[in-house]
C-alpha cells in the first residue's frame, strides 16, 4: 500500500473550487465507475491505486438546496460507521466535524487515509459529509497481502544473490534443522539476546554438534542488510582467535539464521564481573589467562585490520564478545557491527553510531568517525578491565571513579608505582608476572589516548604486549608517550565537557544495536 504525495498537487479543480483527484457528480454505482474509468487515464495515482483495489473520494461537503432532513439523519446514521474504522490524519484537518473533530474555520484541508471493508466503502461514498480528502483501503481482496510476499520474495532474491559468492563454502540449513536444534527455540536454549537478534545454543548433524545460533528479528527492515553484511565478513575469517560461522539458514516466512561454532568456556565478561562462578562461589581470572586474553584479542585485531584482503572493522570489541574456551583460549565473535573499510588508518564517516557505551572512540562517539583505530580505543578499556576487574562505567563507584577510562589516567601516568592502586585486588603482583603487567599497562595507556593520531596500530601495541622494546620507543615517541594520558591536562581545564562526556556514558541505555550479550555465558 502506498500513495505518493505529489499527486495532490497534480488533481484537477472541480467546479465548485475544490482540489481533487476527482469529485463525483452522480451517486450511481454506474456513473461512479465510468467516472473512475475516466480518471484512470488521466493519473498515475488513480491508475495505481485502483489496481490494487483502492478508492479516493473528495465528497462535496456543500449540501444541495434539496436535500431534505432524510439525507441528513442518513448521514449521521453511517457516519457512525467511521468510529470503528482506524484512520489516521496525515496533514492537516479540515472541513467537517463528524471527519475530524477539529475547527472547520481554524483549518482548510485534510487528507485522511483508512482501512475499511467494501460494505463501509460504499456506505461513505454514499453519504459523506466531510471534505476530508479520504484515501479508502479495502482489505476484503488480499491484495495487500499478496503484494507484501511478493515484496518478500523479492527481498529473500536480491538477499540469495548478494551472499552467492560465499554462500558455497558455508553449511545450508533448513528451518526445520534449525528448530530440531533448538528444541523449537526453547527458552532453555537461549545464550543471549541483543536489540535485533536472539543466540540459542543448539545441535546440529549426525553428530549433534553443539553450535550457537543466531537468529535475526524478521520484523525488522535492516535485518536482511543486517544479515548479508555479517554473513560475508564472518565467512571469510579464518583465525584461530576468532569464532567461526558454520552456516546460515534462509526462510522467507520465520527469518534469517546464522550458526556458528560453541565455545563453550563463556565469556570474558562472564570471568571478570560475575560475582559468582559455577559452583556459586566466587571466582578469579588468573593473571596467566588475563595475559593470554589480552595477546590473543591483540592477534585477533591484528588479523581483522591487516591479514584479510580488506580491512575489517568490529566496531563492539568488548569482554561479552570475547569468548574463551574450555583451555582458556581467547576468541572474538559477533560480528554485527563490523564493516570495511578501504585501508587501515583510513577513516569514513558513519551515519548512526553504534556499539557500547564505555567503549566507543571519542572521535567515533561525537562525530561518527570510523577507522582501525577505533578499535584499539575499544581493546585499551578492554585492557583497562583486565588489569583492573573494573566495569567500564559503574554508577555505584565513588564520584570520580564512575568512568574506568577517566580514573585510570591519572593512574597510568604514574606507571607501576600505581600498579597497586590499578590492580584487581583479587591480584597479586609478583616477580613472575610484574613485567607483563607493566606491559599491559603501558600497551592500556598508549590505546586509550583520546587523539586518534597518537593511538599505535595494533601491530605495535602487540610488540607492547610482548616486549619487544624498538617498536615501543618508536610508539613512545610517536604518542608522546612519557606524558601516557596527553590530553588529561585538557581535561582537568574543562571539567564541565568531563561531567558531560560521564552523564552521556551513565545512561542506562548501554547498548545500542545487535548486541548479542552475553553470548556463550
Amino acid at each position: 500500500m502506498g500513495f505518493f504525495e505529489e499527486t495532490c498537487t497534480n488533481s484537477r479543480t472541480s467546479k465548485n473550487g475544490l482540489i481533487a483527484l476527482y469529485a463525483p457528480t452522480s451517486s450511481s454505482s454506474a456513473d461512479l465507475h465510468s467516472h473512475y474509468n475516466d480518471v484512470k487515464t488521466k493519473s498515475f495515482l488513480t491508475k495505481m491505486i485502483w489496481d490494487f483495489g483502492l478508492a479516493c473520494f473528495l465528497p462535496d461537503y456543500q449540501r444541495k438546496n434539496g436535500s431534505g432532513k432524510s439525507q441528513k439523519n442518513n448521514g449521521e446514521k453511517k457516519g457512525s460507521n467511521l468510529e470503528h474504522n482506524k484512520a489516521w490524519l496525515l496533514a492537516e484537518s479540515g472541513g467537517g466535524a463528524e471527519l475530524t473533530s477539529t475547527d472547520p474555520q481554524s483549518v482548510h484541508s485534510s487528507f485522511r487515509f483508512s482501512f475499511c471493508s467494501q460494505v463501509e466503502l460504499e456506505a461513505i461514498t454514499a453519504n459523506s459529509l466531510s471534505s476530508a480528502t479520504v484515501l479508502m483501503v479495502n482489505l476484503d481482496n488480499g491484495v495487500s497481502d499478496d503484494r507484501a510476499k511478493e515484496l518478500k520474495w523479492r527481498r529473500i532474491e536480491s538477499l540469495e544473490r548478494s551472499i552467492s559468492p560465499v554462500a558455497k563454502s558455508l553449511v545450508r540449513f533448513s528451518y526445520g534443522e534449525i528448530v530440531s536444534a533448538t528444541r523449537n527455540f526453547s527458552k532453555g536454549r537461549v545464550l543471549g539476546r541483543g536489540a535485533l537478534s536472539f543466540v540459542f545454543r543448539g545441535k546440529v548433524g549426525l553428530l549433534k554438534t553443539t553450535v550457537a545460533i543466531k537468529r535475526l528479528d524478521k520484523e525488522d527492515k535492516e535485518s536482511a542488510k543486517a544479515f548479508c553484511r555479517e554473513l560475508m565478513i564472518a565467512s571469510s575469517l579464518h583465525h584461530p582467535n576468532i569464532v567461526p560461522l558454520l552456516g546460515f539458514c534462509i526462510d522467507p516466512e520465520e527469518g534469517l539464521f546464522l550458526v556458528y561454532k560453541f565455545v563453550s568456556g563463556g565469556s570474558l565478561e562472564r570471568h571478570l564481573h560475575d560475582k559468582k562462578g559455577a559452583k556459586g562461589r566466587p571466582s578469579t581470572l588468573p593473571w596467566s589467562v588475563r595475559y593470554k586474553v589480552a595477546l590473543g584479542i591483540a592477534e585477533a585485531i591484528a588479523y581483522l585490520h591487516n591479514g584479510t584482503e580488506r580491512c575489517v572493522v568490529h566496531r563492539d570489541i568488548k569482554p561479552s564478545n570475547i569468548l574463551l574456551s574450555s583451555n582458556k583460549t581467547p576468541k572474538l565473535c559477533d560480528f554485527g557491527l563490523a564493516t570495511w573499510t578501504s585501508a587501515p588508518s583510513i577513516p569514513f564517516l558513519c551515519k548512526t553510531v553504534k556499539g557500547t557505551f564505555g567503549y566507543l572512540a571519542p572521535e567515533y562517539f561525537q562525530h561518527g568517525k570510523v577507522s582501525d583505530k577505533t578499535d584499539v580505543y575499544a581493546f585499551g578499556v578492554v585492557l583497562l578491565e583486565l588489569i583492573t576487574g573494573r566495569k567500564p562505567i559503574e554508577s555505584r563507584r565513588p564520584p570520580g571513579e564512575e568512568n574506568l577510562v577517566l580514573w585510570a589516567k591519572p593512574l597510568l601516568h604514574r606507571g607501576m608505582a600505581a600498579v597497586k592502586e590499578l590492580l584487581d585486588p583479587r591480584l597479586k603482583c609478583t616477580l613472575k608476572n610484574s613485567t607483563q603487567i607493566a606491559r599491559t599497562i603501558q600497551a592500556a595507556a598508549a590505546c586509550i589516548s583520546n587523539e586518534e593520531s597518537r593511538r599505535p596500530a595494533i601491530d605495535e601495541i602487540i610488540a607492547i604486549l610482548r616486549g619487544e622494546e624498538e617498536p615501543f620507543y618508536s610508539i613512545r615517541k610517536k604518542s608522546n608517550f612519557s606524558g601516557i594520558i596527553d590530553c588529561y591536562s585538557q581535561l582537568q581545564h574543562s571539567k564541565s565537557e568531563m561531567k558531560s562526556h560521564l552523564a552521556l556514558a551513565m545512561l542506562g541505555v548501554s547498548e545500542f544495536e545487535d548486541d548479542d550479550h552475553l553470548y556463550c555465558r
